[in-house]
């Protein structure tokens, strides 16, 4: 089964669309949700659900399943939500135990609460876009956000969903920059629509881009011959994975155009993986051919993966 990508939602201070992950804006403010989907529904959620939120109508809207009053087109139960953050709810799981700490635990706030869960942002923008398929969500380190695709087209594979929603989303704040040493995050998020190519033509939607092989296990080198074997083909574009503990060697993949994400956008951990589907996207609409490959985790992470992804005729 053919699972093609039919929506794109990209929220980044220097980004708001596919193509600009490619060529991003030279300076530009923080986002502000409700400027984008406006207020209501905002108050109590932490900021990478507002964000996830954002990115989410983007792309729902970007696939032409949201009507015009932001209705669902399609049942709701045909929509899987499938998110990935590593840091989402950090600020609050800190401000709760400094909380227990300091005062007691009857001192929390019980409107905090529900964002101390670790599924929070996929729960959350499920039931504010009434997607009632199977909802999960990921937070298991650098290659969080290409696991994210990946279990999302095996829902639709599986006949579990006729369509996903994936989301990768990473704020930036006090705790999470205390947890990163002071790296600084995307502060954003991205969200894609992927669903079986026979659903997306029987919608008349356009879809950009097909998911390929996917592969994940121990080393990166190891990881990218494995695909390439799967692929059959090297590819025209490497997204490579954040070398904040260890550099990509110059001998993988020798020639192949590369492109860094977190050295532009800052550190994607969780978010990488679909910052990068999506940047894929928007390579192939400024008529970039050929394979293009995502990556995530280097040889000093627990492990890595990769997705390949190809361009695809506009419907």
């Amino acid at each position: 089964m053919t699972v093609v990508v039919s929506g794109v939602g990209v929220v980044l201070p220097r980004a708001r669309t596919a193509p600009e992950l490619m060529a991003p804006v030279a300076e530009a403010p923080p986002v502000e949700p409700k400027d984008l989907v406006g207020r209501k529904g905002l108050r109590y959620k932490d900021r990478a659900t507002q964000l996830a939120y954002c990115a989410a109508d983007a792309a729902l809207r970007h696939a032409g399943l949201l009507d015009d009053d932001g209705g669902l087109r399609v049942p709701g139960g045909s929509v899987a939500v499938v998110a990935s953050s590593n840091y989402g709810n950090l600020d609050t799981i800190c401000r709760a135990m400094d909380t227990i700490t300091e005062q007691t635990a009857a001192a929390g706030s019980a409107m905090d609460l529900p964002n101390a869960s670790s599924n929070v942002i996929a729960s959350s923008v499920a039931i504010r876009f009434g997607l009632r398929g199977p909802n999960l969500m990921l937070c298991n380190g650098a290659t969080s956000g290409l696991d994210a695709v990946h279990w999302a087209a095996t829902l639709i594979r599986g006949g579990r969903a006729s369509r996903a929603l994936v989301l990768g989303v990473e704020p930036d704040n006090e705790a999470v920059r205390a947890f990163t040493g002071g790296a600084r995050t995307v502060d954003g998020a991205a969200a894609l629509v992927v669903e079986s190519g026979q659903s997306a033509a029987e919608r008349g939607a356009n879809a950009p881009a097909a998911l390929g092989s996917y592969v994940r296990g121990a080393g990166l080198g190891r990881t990218l011959d494995r695909l390439a074997k799967a692929t059959g083909d090297r590819p025209a574009l490497w997204h490579v994975p954040e070398q904040r503990a260890a550099a990509v060697p110059d001998t993988l993949l020798a020639g192949v155009d590369r492109h860094d994400l977190a050295e532009v956008f800052g550190l994607g951990s969780g978010a990488l993986g679909v910052l990068q589907c999506a940047a894929a996207v928007g390579w192939f609409a400024q008529g970039g051919a050929g394979p293009v490959y995502a990556t995530a985790g280097t040889d000093a992470d627990d492990a890595s993966a990769g997705i390949a992804l190809h361009g695809r005729a506009a419907a």
